[in-house]
């Protein structure tokens, strides 16, 4: 396998879409999977699959395809999804519950073991067996659970606080789903998922095609 560092990022995020197709073999099963057969699981085309696999050294065999369980097992290590890294979700709204509850995160090797929120009617609760601690509490947290990745959904006013307190405790990945620009220092990674956001990118293309349909 080719080392992580030098796979591009644009492949990098397609390599969960690749995954995720792959859940159509089941696992043990002997099967070969074509790149045509990923793609359209994927919703990529051929060509983009096979480059992409070949930064994983993986190139398939001619008139055969893929090994899926070996394939499978490839993308999950250059994912990490091969090991398991536990997530602290930071603000238990709405979102925040509906992402402690999600299957899908363990599925995947990052169970949520852990919840903070300031308000004092969950703080010591269980939300869909996730225990809720009171913000304090983090830097704690993230020591006795080894927490990986600190995952916040606080209202804007309290997302950098929070940002703030997961890297004073050691965390250096993070997923922000609060509209706001969060600052970090270089070494942690922040990623930012703005619903609104994309809502409106959708808009975009829908008004585009809503244009070109009228004219």
């Amino acid at each position: 396998m080719a080392p992580l560092g030098r796979i591009p990022e644009a492949t990098v995020a397609r390599l969960p879409l690749y995954l995720r197709g792959l859940d159509a073999f089941p696992v043990g099963v002997t099967a070969t999977v074509s790149s045509d057969e990923l793609a359209d699981l994927a919703g990529v085309n051929a060509a983009k699959v096979r480059k992409d696999l070949s930064h994983l050294g993986t190139y398939g065999t001619r008139g055969v395809g893929y090994d899926a369980t070996f394939l499978r097992f490839q993308i999950s290590q250059a994912l990490g999804v091969a090991n398991v890294w536990p997530v602290v979700v930071c603000g238990m709204g709405n979102l925040g519950r509906a992402l402690a509850n999600h299957t899908g995160f363990t599925d995947r090797g990052f169970p949520v073991v852990a919840a903070t929120d300031s308000d004092p009617g969950k703080i010591g609760t269980i939300v869909d067996g996730v225990p809720v601690h009171a913000p304090g509490e983090l830097g704690d947290i993230v020591r006795r659970l080894d927490v990986a990745i600190g995952v916040i959904s606080t209202p804007a006013e309290a997302a950098q606080g929070t940002a703030d307190a997961l890297v004073a405790a050691g965390v250096t990945s993070i997923m922000s789903f609060t509209p706001t620009v969060l600052s970090a220092p270089d070494e942690v990674e922040i990623r930012s998922v703005d619903l609104a956001t994309e809502l409106q990118i959708l808009g975009f293309h829908l008004h585009r095609d809503r244009i070109a349909g009228d004219s």
